[in-house]
C-alpha cells in the first residue's frame, strides 16, 4: 500500500470528505463558499454622503469660491472666462480688465480687439470677448446694468450656462445651488453618489441627497478636496482625510509619504489660486501675472 500524501491538500481533502460508504450528513456541506458583499443601500449611501460632508466641512472650514470678485458682475465674468483654464489664471487677468471695464455699461461700448487682448492669457479670448460683449450689452440693454438674481434670467446671457448661473447665484446672491464642473463630476462618481454624466443630471441626484442650506458650500468643499487631495490621475489615497468612507479607496497613492508629495495649494504648502483670498484662508495668496510664485 501507498501512504498517503501529508499535503495540506490531502489534509484538507481526507478532513473534509467521509468515511468511505458513509453517506455525508444532512445538511452539511464541505465548504462553505464567501458571501458576496451586498450593494449600498439608498439608505447607506445617502449616510455615507453626508458624513462625507461633514467631514470636508471641518478639513476645509475656509472653503470659498476661487475667483476673485468684488460684485455680481465681477464674478459673472470671472466665471465665464474660467473655461478651460485655471481660476489662477483668470484672476491674474481680470484686475487690468476690470479696471479698463468695471461696469457692464463699460464693457459693452468695448472695442473687441482690446478686449481680446486683456483676456488673451485664458485663452480662447475671441470666443469669450464675444460672449463678453453680448452678456454686457444684454445687462445694459435688458437689465438695467444690474446682474439678475434668478438662474430662470442668467441662462439667457451669451456664454451662461446653469452652472455659471448657480456660481453667481450661490457666490453673489445668496442662492443655494450645486455648481457641477469638471472636479465635481468626477468626485461624486468616484463617492459612488451618482453614476450620471450629464451635468443637469448630476446636479439633480446630488441636490436630492442634501438639503437646500448645503448645496453651495458642498459644492465649493467638493471642488477643494478635488484640487488639493483627489486628483483626476493620481489620488493621494495615504493623505487623504476620508479615506475610510471612500470606496474607491486604492485607485491612487497610498503610501502616506509619497501620499503627501502629491498634494497641492494650501495642503502642499504651495499659494493658492486666489491674488485676494479670504481673511480665513491659511494658505498664501496666488502671485500677479508675471509675479515671481511665493515660496513654499
Amino acid at each position: 500500500m501507498t501512504e498517503p500524501q501529508n499535503s495540506a491538500v490531502g489534509e484538507q481533502a481526507s478532513a473534509g470528505a467521509p468515511p468511505k460508504g458513509t453517506a455525508a450528513p444532512q445538511g452539511k456541506v464541505s465548504a462553505k463558499k464567501p458571501k458576496a458583499a451586498k450593494p449600498e443601500s439608498r439608505l447607506a449611501m445617502v449616510r455615507r454622503a453626508r458624513r462625507i460632508n461633514r467631514e470636508l466641512a471641518e478639513i476645509y472650514p475656509y472653503a470659498h469660491p476661487e475667483l476673485d470678485f468684488r460684485n455680481p458682475f465681477e464674478l459673472l465674468v470671472a466665471t465665464v472666462l474660467s473655461a478651460q483654464t485655471t481660476d489662477l489664471r483668470v484672476n491674474q487677468t481680470t484686475p487690468a480688465l476690470f479696471a479698463a471695464y468695471p461696469t457692464p455699461e463699460d464693457m459693452a461700448a468695448a472695442a473687441p480687439e482690446h478686449l481680446e487682448e486683456l483676456i488673451r492669457p485664458t485663452g480662447f479670448f475671441r470666443m469669450k470677448a464675444k460672449s463678453l460683449l453680448g452678456l454686457s450689452q444684454a445687462l445694459r440693454d435688458r437689465f438695467g446694468g444690474e446682474v439678475p438674481g434668478r438662474l430662470e434670467d442668467l441662462v439667457t446671457l451669451p456664454g451662461v450656462g446653469r452652472k455659471t448661473a448657480n456660481v453667481v447665484l450661490g457666490n453673489a446672491f445668496g442662492v443655494p445651488g450645486i455648481t457641477v464642473d469638471t472636479h465635481f463630476g468626477r468626485l461624486v462618481r468616484r463617492w459612488k453618489w451618482t453614476e450620471q454624466q450629464d451635468p443637469e443630471k448630476v446636479e439633480a441626484e446630488i441636490c436630492a441627497i442634501f438639503p437646500k442650506s448645503e448645496w453651495t458650500m458642498l459644492s465649493h468643499r467638493v471642488v477643494f478636496h478635488g484640487r488639493r487631495i483627489c486628483h483626476s490621475q493620481r489620488p493621494a489615497c495615504g493623505a487623504c482625510p476620508i479615506a475610510p468612507l471612500c470606496p474607491a479607496y486604492g485607485e491612487g497613492e497610498t503610501d502616506p509619504e509619497k501620499a503627501r508629495k502629491l498634494l497641492k495649494y494650501e495642503k502642499g504648502g504651495q499659494p493658492g489660486q486666489r491674488l485676494s483670498p479670504p481673511p480665513d484662508y491659511p494658505g498664501l495668496p496666488a502671485p500677479p501675472l508675471g509675479g515671481a510664485p511665493a515660496p513654499s
